[in-house]
């Protein structure tokens, strides 16, 4: 048995899912599983889309000759070559020695470092623009470097005006039987992780994206075949201004992110009173978050969503409570930029965090504070609510003032 199906008359999707994985690059976590997508062309020649990760071998091998039905496999076109797509090189070319792997110069230099291969004879050589032609399909092949490894391309079939995009367009999750996006609720069941998934994996690189963003401009793409989540064949546009938004760092709602720091409880207890105190301003989209519960992928993909973001932490050994910091750095790491930010702190005998967060969050571009943040020392006690209700207004001011 095989699990394959048909994108179209002349395409075969082979790849497989990963529900078994906990975590993603070992990172990242995956409660509903990942998909590792690969694609086959039945034309004159046969072509093979990248491969899949090596704990579904025996499942994505079986796809492949189910779906050859026979006839050879003249061509593996290697887009990416992280070892989720690229870990069964080996395998592909021990079944189909006459095979010849399709990269560009960047690649087969990963390919010598991944593998102890000589696949000089093996190899044709690709750059920006050039073509394969399979019969009645032509591809044409798209270098985006740096979405999110230098070696990445994209190929475009003219025929059908699909582009395989590598991992742009991707997201966490694993699919349920349905290979297309319009065949789901995607806003309800899967934008969450396709956000999570770019933020957290291709986000540092909105630079990069915007390029490869205006080279998809000039093409009629109808569908796209990302290496991980679901086809789009409808719905395009929703999902190019996501990445948009994404990729030029600018907020996709205005709302507020709430991450809290708290060890005994009295830090919470100021968050979820600056909560209520936005609500009571009107402001509905809020969301409050433990990051001692929460993994920091999770805040780095709010951080995306919204525009403004609050940052309430106590102090820890004279620095950044633990998880706080981790999160923060992880922000750092991703590029944001872009945000209205407020500070809470908290100290019993060392008011340092707020110094600390901000010197992590300054280091980013376009970031705009509300006021000087609020000092708590132990506890907020009643004559500080002034303070709290002086943020809930300027955040709630700043939020209705944004374009």
């Amino acid at each position: 048995m095989a699990t394959i199906q048909n994108i179209n008359k002349d395409w075969i999707y082979v790849g497989a899912n990963n529900r078994r994985l906990k975590l993603f690059e070992n990172i990242y976590p995956i409660p509903r599983g990942v998909s590792y997508n690969s694609y086959l062309l039945i034309d004159d020649k046969t072509v093979l889309m990248d491969t899949c990760d090596a704990s579904v071998q025996t499942e994505f091998l079986n796809n492949i000759s189910t779906a050859l039905n026979g006839r050879a496999l003249d061509y593996l076109v290697i887009q990416h070559m992280e070892p989720d797509h690229c870990a069964l090189i080996v395998e592909i070319l021990k079944s189909y020695p006459q095979i010849q792997l399709v990269c560009n110069a960047k690649t087969l230099t990963m390919i010598r470092q991944f593998f102890d291969l000589d696949v000089t004879d093996k190899t044709l050589l690709v750059k920006e623009g050039d073509k394969l032609e399979t019969g009645h399909h032509t591809l044409s092949f798209i270098m985006a470097p740096m979405v999110h490894w230098p070696e990445v391309m994209m190929t475009y079939d003219a025929t059908d005006k699909i582009l395989f995009s590598a991992d742009a367009f991707g997201s966490f999750n694993a699919i349920d039987g349905n290979l297309f996006a319009d065949e789901v609720d995607y806003e309800r069941e899967w934008l969450p992780d396709m956000r999570r998934y770019y933020a957290n994996i291709v986000g540092k690189y909105g630079a990069p994206v915007q390029t490869v963003l205006k080279k998809a401009a000039n093409l009629d793409i109808q569908t796209i075949c990302p290496l991980h989540g679901l086809i789009w064949r409808k719905n395009l546009t929703w999902l190019l201004d996501k990445h948009q938004k994404w990729s030029t760092y600018t907020p996709e709602e205005k709302g507020v992110v709430i991450a809290c720091g708290s060890i005994y409880g009295h830090t919470e207890e100021v968050a979820n009173l600056l909560a209520f105190k936005l609500a009571q301003h009107g402001i509905n989209n809020i969301r409050v978050y433990d990051v001692s519960r929460t993994h920091p992928s999770w805040i780095v993909s709010e951080s995306f969503r919204v525009s403004h973001l609050v940052f309430a932490c106590s102090s820890y050994n004279a620095g950044i409570f633990p998880p706080m910091e981790t999160a923060l750095l992880d922000i750092k790491a991703h590029a944001l930029c872009n945000r209205t930010v407020a500070l809470i702190e908290n100290g019993s005998w060392a008011l340092c965090a707020k110094a600390q967060m901000k010197a992590i969050l300054e280091t980013l571009k376009g970031i705009t504070f509300i006021g000087e943040g609020i000092s708590i020392r132990s506890a907020m006690k009643p004559d500080q609510e002034k303070e709290l209700d002086l943020m809930a207004d300027e955040l709630a001011k700043s939020l209705k003032d944004q374009k």
